[in-house]
């Protein structure tokens, strides 16, 4: 990607995630990367309530009783509307329509708290804490038409302490969110990378 790389935030809670990026940003440790805007499909996420106090465009399209195709066509004319380069998952609990999807090739980025393809889906920390995984993390991957699914852009790993339990598990990984979303957003906002095999490679100096 040439020049500012603008962010579109997609986003159902409180959108932690979506202030860590934000943050980052503030603090510059992702240049030449804005947030162009930040979408709810809930009225109440308290996300939202972020995004105004940050001064961010922001807006609300309520997905709870619409036809999916309809909901998400007003999400992609939204985003393009306001020039998204990068769309972001931060907390987004609806599937996307191939519509979507077709609409941001290779441009939709999520965060799951799993390494995947470990534990895809709802409480995946639960899931690896009930599994008794001895590892468990975070990955950033690019989003296509299945679940928790596509290119792995990175993973972040920490052990499973003996003192954890599901929760505590949950807040640790959420951590590392945290450090792992803003960094690939800057690995792909370079640029600097290529596609191979279903593989994310950066591209060698």
């Amino acid at each position: 990607m040439n020049g500012l790389t603008r962010l579109g935030i997609l986003l159902s809670g409180r959108g932690s995630n979506f202030l860590a990026i934000a943050q980052s940003i503030r603090e510059r440790r992702l240049p030449g990367v804005e947030i162009a805007v930040v979408i709810a499909n809930v009225a109440e996420a308290p996300g939202l309530k972020a995004a105004a106090e940050l001064g961010l465009p922001h807006h609300t399209f309520i997905s709870k009783g619409r036809p999916r195709t309809d909901h998400d066509a007003d999400m992609i004319a939204c985003l393009q509307s306001h020039h998204v380069d990068l769309v972001c998952l931060a907390g987004y609990m609806r599937l996307l329509s191939p519509a979507f999807i077709a609409a941001f090739p290779n441009r939709i980025l999520n965060i799951h708290p799993s390494l995947l393809p470990a534990f895809p889906g709802l409480e995946a920390q639960r899931q690896a804490f009930d599994y008794g995984a001895k590892v468990a993390g975070c990955t950033v991957h690019f989003v296509d038409e299945h679940l928790d699914h596509g290119v792995i852009i990175l993973q972040r790993a920490i052990p499973v302490l003996e003192t954890d339990d599901a929760h505590s598990l949950a807040a640790r990984i959420l951590a590392e969110e945290h450090i792992a979303y803003p960094e690939a957003i800057a690995r792909v906002a370079s640029a600097n990378y290529e596609i191979h095999a279903c593989r994310f490679v950066p591209k060698l100096p």
